[in-house]
């Protein structure tokens, strides 16, 4: 059995250090890789847009060069994998979305519309100091060290939030062929709010929920998290 390659897509304001707690774990047994989306990270500078995020993991997974890939999004890293599977979906050999089964659409998205707006007016350098000692306390170094070390997209969050909200809900995996892994942190109340209706719309999907964890949760529970997408990409490429 040929190992299936695995391309890690980070969440909102981070990079892909955020995927330091699982990259060389799976990389032991997979061919694997953590991208930078637009606007993020080593693309600081390359202006944001969903079809240019899309296109990002696109060529990550080419690269590889084992055919299709896993490919693991959390947050706003999901919603861009669930766009990669409308643009390319031949480059998807599995789905695993992390905190990214909640619709973007209806009344429920001002209050994001509202952050967006509020971080696009603060200083990005008191927004770093509190991200860096939020992080620093919730976490030890060698989960959240990468991150802190990547810097945090602030100047892209607002217009990156703005392409994403009113356009995923359940139906955006209704398409998807490939096999879904819906993984959700157990204390995520919002971003597990649509799993039931995710799952529901597309026949490939499975739930599963990591215990103790929240949005974040490759931090909160790095080794579950870790373990869920080895034993995941292991039953894709047995079923390929």
């Amino acid at each position: 059995m040929d190992p299936i390659p695995i391309v890690l897509v980070h969440g909102t304001r981070f990079a892909r250090g955020q995927w330091q707690p699982q990259l060389a774990a799976l990389a032991a047994e997979f061919p694997t890789t953590a991208v930078d989306l637009p606007g993020h990270g080593s693309r600081s500078a390359e202006p944001w847009s969903l079809d240019r995020a899309a296109d990002v993991v696109a060529e990550a997974a080419r690269d590889l060069g084992a055919g299709p890939a896993v490919v693991v999004g959390h947050s706003l890293g999901g919603y861009v994998s669930l766009h990669l599977a409308r643009r390319h979906p031949e480059l998807l050999a599995g789905l695993v979305l992390m905190g990214a089964s909640a619709a973007t659409t209806g009344p429920l998205t001002v209050p994001y519309r509202l952050i967006a707006a509020l971080v696009g007016r603060l200083p990005a350098d008191r927004l770093t100091r509190w991200n860096d000692r939020l992080l620093r306390r919730l976490y030890p170094p060698e989960v959240v060290a990468a991150t802190i070390a990547d810097g945090y997209a602030f100047h892209t969050l607002p217009i990156a939030w703005r392409d994403v909200l009113g356009r995923f809900d359940a139906a955006s995996l209704a398409a998807v062929t490939a096999p879904v892994l819906i993984l959700n942190g157990a204390r995520d109340r919002v971003f597990r709010s649509g799993e039931r209706s995710f799952a529901r719309a597309c026949p490939t999907a499975r739930v599963e929920l990591v215990p103790g964890a929240g949005h974040l949760a490759n931090f909160d529970a790095p080794a579950a998290v870790t373990e869920a997408v080895r034993r995941f990409a292991r039953q894709v490429a047995e079923a390929r």
